[in-house]
């Protein structure tokens, strides 16, 4: 006898299923379980820039966004959550939007309007230039235990905006030539999301140990015009058992790569709020030469991801049921204030101009330097995630 026991979504619709469900399940019944995309805007000159993000909560029944503009050490951000079903395919939370135009070539994003703060946006990414480039499947266990934590798979791509910011009545026009834009999308198990049971024992706490990540998906642009990309996903911490990570290349239109293989970075960062200053990454290729980047800081602009819930904010994390519908938000006036940045944590999209050889772009860098580092004059004591 069949069993009815779940529901038909319009993705049902095409021919795309991997497991004997419809669209409204997931494999895993892992409440950590989530579908994200995050994406970054940015003026080349580092006026102005803009953070957004949106994740899909199946297994919590919950659908969640930022939206924000960061400028110089200015930052607003609007965040929302509602009920995922009935309209698990529409990806929308209150005033926030992410909207697929043309698969991987074309996407909308926008914030309407709001009581919440006096930012909104309506922005096209044309991605068309580039092919996407899946990641390195990322996989980790819980610190200290065996539970997994980790196993995402994520692919990144870069292209031009073109649109409008607006902040408190002023409006920014954005376009190809000027902004920048890169986006990721990744689906699995997940940190950070939610609040673990209290019964658990707790994991080590990786906080503990000196960790150094960098990650960045560039659009490069050579003397005659040519477009190519450069990614690179770093990881180096002092755990027991962890190893360093570093993958990424050279991303070429056609689809192909020029493999990393080792990454010696000779950056600088800010002794206090711990933001990246600029510096040098040398890049051993796979097969057996080298490259250069020159990595300047533009501006102060760059938007702290903790406003999106990264690594949690004021007590609230990813995923996290706020009811049917929640909306709320805060503005920073100097996120690099010293209160401010740990409350915000490390991480953010700071704009940078990429040199590689006679080929410059410019990009989102994302940089968490935690514990001591003597080699780049930082302490244990003013060590924060």
């Amino acid at each position: 006898m069949a069993v009815v026991d779940n529901v038909l979504l319009p993705s049902d619709e095409g021919f795309n299923h991997q497991i004997a469900d419809t669209f409204a399940s997931v494999l895993q019944a892992d409440r950590s379980w989530t579908e994200k995309v995050c994406l970054s805007v940015g003026a080349n000159n580092g006026e102005i820039q803009i953070g957004f993000g949106l994740g899909k909560y199946i297994n919590r029944n919950v659908m969640d966004a930022y939206a924000g503009v960061s400028r110089g050490v200015e930052q607003w951000t609007v965040r929302s959550s509602r009920q995922l079903s009935p309209n698990a395919d529409q990806t929308s939370v209150g005033p926030i939007h992410y909207q697929v135009i043309e698969p991987l070539k074309k996407i909308r994003i926008a914030l309407d309007k709001n009581d919440t703060q006096p930012i909104a946006f309506d922005i096209l990414l044309d991605c068309s230039e580039l092919p996407p480039f899946l990641e390195n499947h990322e996989f980790r266990r819980q610190f200290g235990g065996y539970r997994t934590d980790n196993d995402l798979v994520r692919y990144h791509q870069v292209g031009v905006p073109s649109g409008w910011i607006e902040v408190e009545g002023k409006r920014y026009t954005v376009t190809p030539d000027d902004f920048y834009c890169s986006r990721d999308h990744s689906w699995g198990l997940r940190y950070g999301v939610g609040v673990d049971p209290g019964d658990l024992m707790p994991g080590i706490d990786a906080s503990l140990f000196p960790m150094n990540f960098l990650w960045s998906p560039m659009r490069m642009r050579r003397p005659d015009g040519g477009v190519y990309g450069i990614h690179h996903f770093y990881l180096n911490v002092a755990v027991p058992g962890v190893p360093d990570v570093i993958h990424g290349g050279i991303e070429n239109p056609d689809g192909s790569r020029q493999y990393f293989s080792k990454l010696t970075p000779s950056l600088r960062y800010h002794k206090d709020n711990r933001r990246l200053l600029g510096g040098e990454l040398l890049f051993e290729m796979a097969d057996g030469g080298e490259r250069e980047l020159h990595i300047e800081v533009v501006s102060d602009t760059g938007f702290h991801l903790g406003a999106g819930l990264y690594f949690g904010f004021d007590g609230h994390h990813h995923g996290e049921w706020r009811g049917e519908y929640h909306e709320d938000g805060e503005y920073f006036a100097d996120c690099s204030e010293h209160e401010a940045a740990r409350r915000l944590h490390q991480i953010r999209d700071c704009i940078i101009h990429v040199r590689d050889g006679d080929a410059s772009g410019y990009a989102n860098y994302q940089t968490v330097v935690s514990g001591e580092w003597p080699e780049l004059g930082l302490s244990a004591d003013n060590s924060f995630m």
